[in-house]
């Protein structure tokens, strides 16, 4: 009771992170069914004596736990709406449940009748409250699902022999799982209603044929009616005493062994050939044959009873961790174009959650981090138990398994000596998960060894030691901004569907920009990073160096590297940092970059509402700047590093420009639909409407860069202008370049004459012949052309 209390307590937190908490109604039928869950767990203790509690009864009590939950949960759906995420987690997690109960009891041998009566109820009672859930949006009949078992209780007490024992029958249970999946999936509506409904009249007329064929069983044995057992009997096929299988009975269970067998082989078989990357994912990569599959089935041949079991319970864990890496080496390549590093990006784990808590909402991304959670526990025991599986019918059949292991072992040196290849570049003789393990292990060392390479390039700096007046002598009296557009790649202003769109942005800009007076040159940089972590980036083109791990960044702010900001300030700028997606807490502000004053979301006095992502619109990001540093009369001049985040990922709410002087405190935005909006899984559900999304934020935050230049009525301002990174693979597709466009924008003539040898496009867009960079040179380059020539020996 406990344990559903704090479950409750935990759901109604959850729900007060939207904004409203549990109702009355959701406490009350939550309470009432846990004390009505535990009532009748202890009334069956006291008439079976002779039974506890086992661990499979711990684990049924836990289902029955989050069935209490799940009804707490409907019951509020009827007064406001709930997390429809939140209610089939717990849904899933609970039927995942059921089938884990069973096993452990078998396995640990504690079945009793207690158990058996327990678990049934505690189905009957999940399919029960998921039934009172779905008929909103497919129709009352769906209650006659959850009411059938009560129902058949009900006719009991008019009908003593409805009431007699009935015999085993595994095909109850298929039918009870089967209402539980369906009903989840019904209300978790990711299928088009039609099939929603069909799906769950297939499964009323399983349970329909189910209790007929009860019914018709009870009503033959009624002429020969025994007696009643008494209370304490055990009616489970662990202690009753059944008459001998029937060739039929048997015959259904072979085959749902061998169905068994079956589903173990092919996940086997699919965790050791599954491909780590998007490139070569399809049906035909799995057409493999692995040699790893073939070492440990030829084991658990040779091994032991002993043996075997060490054999699967090591190999079970490790091929789960395999998959998982496969997994994350795919969710890798298509967010940031690489692999994962789990030396390097275990790192980024709280970073992560805590942009995904931005993007989507706390409650959402609470929900999402439980799910990864127990679906990755649920990977382990699944991978587990299908080896175990496995090598126990493989050790149980040795004269098949030796011959097939055999056929299919020469079969795979041809295949290795002929270099077969159904796809591309992917052998048929398969050895993917040994060089996962082994590419994971040579990353491990090439990280370790990497650490003493870049102290090296650390400390190799030229510019260190310059004097303040040598340094930035070509920018004196200038306010220069550094200004990171996110996600503002070279898919938005070349080889897309939208780039002509953003070209037209540039192009307008551009014009606008020259009737101010202002002038523009770019070129592209080859961003350390792509898709996300972009302070990879800012630290790259800051430093002067190659910045693409965690570990080269927490090495390097712990360093003096010497910095773009560094020798701003040497020079005699006040330096800014001006970002509105910063927390507070960000030392290396201070410690590193050594910024005079640091922005972000929670002192700049914006009023107005978040943009998905983006705590505030970009308008009213360099309108703060411009109010709050700019705008001061005699100030020193200013060098300020300003992110721009309205086009972050999700892309699901988009700004709209307005009048710079109705922006003030952004309350105004309180009172404005946002240009586009579209929620995040309706819009993430279709590919090319993320790409449209995409290619408006990136329209809105160059059209309000342009405006602010040419409304902050500052000859002295030079702007670089320049892409974090890439967009994610949907919007840049796999395998993209991790080109960003930058640009140089200024008033006075002789700044861009200083760049003139750099080679770069006039206007805002860069063409196609435009120079490319790695952004690690910029630094080099930038200090060389606005201050000292470097010194012999070096090159920029």
């Amino acid at each position: 009771m406990v344990a559903q209390v704090l479950l409750l307590a935990a759901l109604a937190g959850i729900v007060a992170t939207s904004g409203a908490g549990f109702g009355a109604a959701a406490w009350v039928v939550g309470l009432t069914c846990g004390v009505i869950t535990n009532g009748a767990l202890a009334r069956g203790l006291s008439n079976h004596r002779s039974d506890r509690l086992g661990p499979a009864d711990w684990v049924t009590l836990a289902r029955a736990t989050l069935a209490v939950g799940i009804a707490a949960l409907i019951a509020d759906s009827f007064a406001q709406p709930v997390s429809v995420p939140m209610l089939v987690s717990l849904a899933v997690v609970a039927l995942a449940l059921d089938a884990v109960d069973g096993w452990v009891a078998r396995r640990t041998r504690t079945t009793n009748t207690l158990g058996a009566h327990f678990d049934a109820e505690v189905d009957a009672f999940l399919i029960l409250i998921l039934s009172v859930y779905v008929p909103r949006s497919v129709g009352a009949w769906v209650l006659a699902i959850g009411a059938a078992r009560y129902a058949f209780g009900a006719a009991g007490l008019a009908f003593p022999w409805l009431r007699e024992p009935l015999p085993p029958r595994y095909w109850r249970k298929v039918v009870a799982a089967t209402q539980g999946i369906v009903l989840t999936v019904a209300a978790a509506s990711v299928l088009p209603p039609a099939v929603n409904v069909a799906a769950l009249i297939a499964a009323l007329v399983l349970l329909s044929e189910s209790f007929g064929r009860d019914v018709w069983w009870l009503r033959r044995q009624r002429k020969a009616r025994h007696t009643r057992p008494a209370w304490g009997a055990d009616p489970s096929p662990a202690r009753k005493a059944e008459t001998p299988a029937g060739p039929g009975r048997r015959r259904v269970r072979t085959g749902i062994a061998a169905v068994f067998t079956a589903l173990s082989l092919l996940v086997v078989w699919g965790a050791l050939v599954a491909p780590d990357n998007p490139f070569h994912f399809g049906l035909s990569a799995f057409l493999r044959l692995p040699l790893e599959g073939l070492v440990l089935i030829a084991l658990a041949i040779v091994l032991p009873v002993t043996g075997r079991r060490v054999l699967a319970a090591v190999v079970g864990p490790v091929l789960a961790l395999v998959i998982l890496l496969k997994v994350l080496d795919i969710g890798f390549f298509v967010t940031f174009d690489r692999p994962f590093d789990p030396y390097q990006d275990l790192s980024y784990a709280g970073i992560g959650s805590e942009t995904l808590s931005k993007t989507v909402g706390a409650s959402s991304a609470t929900l999402v981090v439980v799910a990864v959670a127990v679906l990755t526990v649920a990977l382990f025991v699944l991978v587990t138990l299908a080896v175990f599986r496995l090598t126990r019918v493989a050790a149980g059949h040795r004269r098949w398994s030796l011959r097939a292991v055999a056929a299919l072992g020469v079969a795979w040196v041809l295949c290795w000596a002929f270099g077969a290849q159904v796809v591309a570049q992917t052998p048929v003789a398969s050895t993917s998960t040994a060089s996962v393990v082994v590419d994971q292990v040579s990353a491990l060392r090439a990280d370790i060894a990497d650490h003493g390479v870049f102290a090296k390039e650390i400390s190799h700096d030229r510019f260190h030691g310059t004097p303040a007046n040598q340094l930035l002598t070509g920018l004196r009296g200038k306010d220069v901004i550094l200004d990171f557009v996110e996600s503002y790649g070279q898919v938005a202003v070349q080889g897309s569907d939208f780039a002509p769109q953003v070209d037209s942005v540039l192009a307008k800009g551009t014009q606008r920009l020259r009737a101010a007076g202002f002038s523009a040159r770019s070129g592209f940089l080859t961003s350390p990073t792509f898709g996300g972590i972009s302070w990879l980036a800012h630290s790259t083109l800051q430093s002067g160096l190659w910045v693409n791990t965690a570990d080269r960044y927490n090495q390097l702010v712990a360093s003096n590297r010497f910095t773009l900001s560094d020798a701003f300030k040497r020079a005699g700028w006040r330096t800014v940092d001006d970002v509105p997606s910063n927390d507070p807490d960000w030392p290396e502000g201070k410690s590193f970059y050594h910024f005079d004053k640091l922005y972000n979301r929670d002192n700049v006095g914006y009023q107005g509402p978040a943009y998905a992502y983006a705590s505030m619109p970009d308008q009213y990001t360099y309108s703060t700047l411009q109010r709050r540093e700019l705008a001061k009369p005699g100030r020193p001049p200013i060098f300020a590093e300003v992110d721009t985040v309205s086009s972050h990922a999700p892309w699901s709410r988009i700004p709209g420009m307005i009048k710079w002087s109705r922006v003030g405190d952004g309350a105004v935005f309180n009172r404005i639909e946002a240009a586009h909006h579209t929620p995040v899984d309706e819009l993430w559900s279709n590919p090319a409407g993320v790409r449209t999304a995409y290619a408006q934020s990136i329209k809105y935050s160059l059209r309000a860069l342009v405006s602010f230049v040419r409304h902050a009525h500052n000859p002295n301002l030079v702007l670089v202008v320049l892409g974090d990174h890439q967009p994610w693979s949907i919007v840049s597709g796999l395998g993209p370049s991790h080109d960003v466009p930058i640009s140089v924008i200024a008033h006075d003539p002789a700044v861009l004459h200083r760049i003139a040898g750099w080679g770069w496009s006039n206007g805002l867009r860069p063409s196609p012949q435009a120079p490319v960079w790695p952004m690690s040179a910029f630094r080099n380059r930038f200090l060389t052309a606005f201050g000292p020539h470097p010194r012999p020996g070096y090159s920029p």
